[in-house]
């Protein structure tokens, strides 16, 4: 992790302390106000500052889904990211994993380095659901597409 230290823990205080981190990861409020009061949200800290968040779902008995995995901008490129993946992974043994992303080619070749594959997409999501269009790394983001992995016992 490019010698950044961080632990990670389940988050107990307020969502307005994070939301400005939940925005990385999803960039409308009324869309996080849909899936945050049921989520467990964990929070990675370096240097005593909050610099990742993960929001988690439990589906089902055999199913969990990330909502938000967001990483602070300047600290992205260091490992984070898929150090609150394996966090979650290690949490959850045995179960199926599923989440949901836009079409930007570096998330998507993130997920897919970390062992997910795409299942299968909702047309239209983005663009249907958000107020405005959403452009990242010139794509203009119309479906969601989810990503899953089955974790062994």
């Amino acid at each position: 992790m490019n010698n950044c230290h961080t632990s990670i823990a389940e988050y107990k205080g307020g969502i307005e302390n994070i939301m400005s981190l939940l925005l990385v990861g999803d960039e409308s409020e009324a869309m996080i106000a849909r899936y945050i009061s049921s989520s467990i949200v964990y929070t990675a800290i370096s240097d005593d500052e909050i610099v990742a968040v993960c929001a988690v779902v439990q589906e089902s008995e055999a199913r969990i889904e990330i909502k938000n995995l967001a990483v602070r901008p300047d600290m992205q490129r260091r490992g984070i990211g898929r150090s609150m993946l394996h966090f979650i992974e290690e949490l959850n043994p045995g179960k199926t994993i599923i989440l949901g992303t836009g079409e930007t080619p570096s998330t998507l070749r993130f997920y897919k380095s970390c062992g997910y594959k795409v299942s299968h997409k909702v047309p239209g999501f983005f663009t249907d659901n958000y107020p405005h269009p959403i452009i990242e790394e010139d794509v203009l983001l119309r479906d969601l597409i989810y990503l899953s992995k089955h974790l062994s016992r």
